[in-house]
């Protein structure tokens, strides 16, 4: 029998590509069967086409017996309550980025995870698109040597969508507090991911586009302690196409990879592109990964929904667990401490928890 699942909250879109990966293959063993909304009119749209019971407030969801587990995609701002009341119920959390709009929110969202012991992990699309799972393994093989520098860019093309996400609750302060904190977040997860936790970082973030959305394009650089790598996080919101994305720089080769974000898969690109190769010193040449590159950003959000089945279900660890995304929302943070102030901030700066 399907793993009874639960969605606290409509309003982040990913939502809906899980909930159709999973009605299109029952074989992963999980099933949408219930829904909450605040917003009475998003609950509608989105349950009653999928045939969900739709519940009046948050408490009745997690009392239904049928639901086991719960996929948060409610506003951030309501992530840590949410949180707390499906935890103190028994149910499995998968909770969608970013995880919290501060750190003392982030901290409840811990505590309560830890109090009730409940199962929980982030929605990190990135930690499993299987050429990030490729470029981690290269490096955690050892067999590049030391990193010297890693440059992940990624974006969105928020201009080509119209008016309407100027007006969402992912670019309202209150909500979501920006477009930073709530995109630019899968880069600084990835490196973190990747690299562990870093010392410090300076940032540089802007809102150039438009005034309903804040800080739109920004870099931080990421520096790691005791002769580790420097790290780079470029982010444009206001990116119309593009094509390299991430770039990995060792003491044995080059890691290179293109196509891995919104703006770079849905562009035009050469018959047969390759998106991951690498360069060995032992070898003198490109080897070409044979893992595709996606076509959509539909496509990689699809790619989350088996593996969030998989932990559901007890079969793989949590892609991120609370405390992992504590980390990543502090790297987030400090980056918009930095540009406040004008100053390099290190990870354990008492600021951070103030922002």
């Amino acid at each position: 029998m399907a793993l009874g699942i639960g969605i606290l909250g409509f309003a982040h879109g990913h939502v809906g590509s899980y909930l159709a990966q999973w009605r299109a293959h029952p074989e992963y063993g999980v099933a949408v069967v219930a829904g909450w909304d605040h917003d009475a009119a998003r609950l509608e749209k989105n349950a009653a086409p999928a045939g969900l019971r739709q519940h009046a407030t948050a408490a009745a969801l997690v009392a239904d017996p049928g639901v086991q587990a719960v996929v948060i995609g409610a506003e951030t701002s309501r992530h840590a309550d949410l949180v707390e009341l499906a935890a103190a119920a028994g149910k499995a959390v998968v909770l969608q980025k970013p995880m919290a709009l501060t750190m003392g929110e982030a901290d409840r969202i811990v505590a309560a995870v830890r109090r009730s012991g409940v199962a929980f992990t982030l929605a990190w699309q990135m930690r499993v698109d299987p050429q990030n799972v490729q470029m981690k393994d290269l490096v955690d093989s050892g067999r590049f040597g030391r990193v010297y520098m890693v440059r992940r860019r990624h974006g969105l093309s928020v201009p080509t969508w119209g008016d309407w996400f100027l007006d969402s609750w992912h670019v309202r302060p209150g909500d979501n507090r920006d477009i930073w904190a709530d995109d630019a977040a899968h880069a600084v997860d990835f490196l973190h991911w990747l690299l562990g936790v870093p010392a410090s970082v300076t940032a540089e973030i802007a809102s150039l586009y438009h005034p309903k959305m804040p800080m739109d394009n920004g870099i931080a650089i990421y520096r790691y302690a005791d002769g580790g790598p420097v790290a780079e996080v470029t982010c444009s919101f206001t990116c119309l196409a593009a094509e390299a994305t991430t770039e990995i720089i060792c003491e044995k080769g080059t890691i290179l990879q293109s196509y891995g974000d919104a703006p770079s898969a849905a562009a035009p690109r050469p018959a047969g592109a390759c998106g991951l190769k690498w360069y060995h010193l032992d070898q003198r040449d490109w080897t070409l990964s044979t893992i595709p590159s996606p076509t959509s950003q539909g496509e990689r959000l699809a790619g989350l929904a088996l593996p969030l089945a998989e932990f559901l279900l007890g079969q793989r660890p949590a892609i991120a667990s609370a405390e992992d995304g504590r980390i990543s929302l502090r790297m987030t943070l400090a980056g918009h401490l930095s540009n406040r102030e004008g100053r390099r901030v290190a990870l354990d700066d008492p600021g951070i928890d103030r922002i």
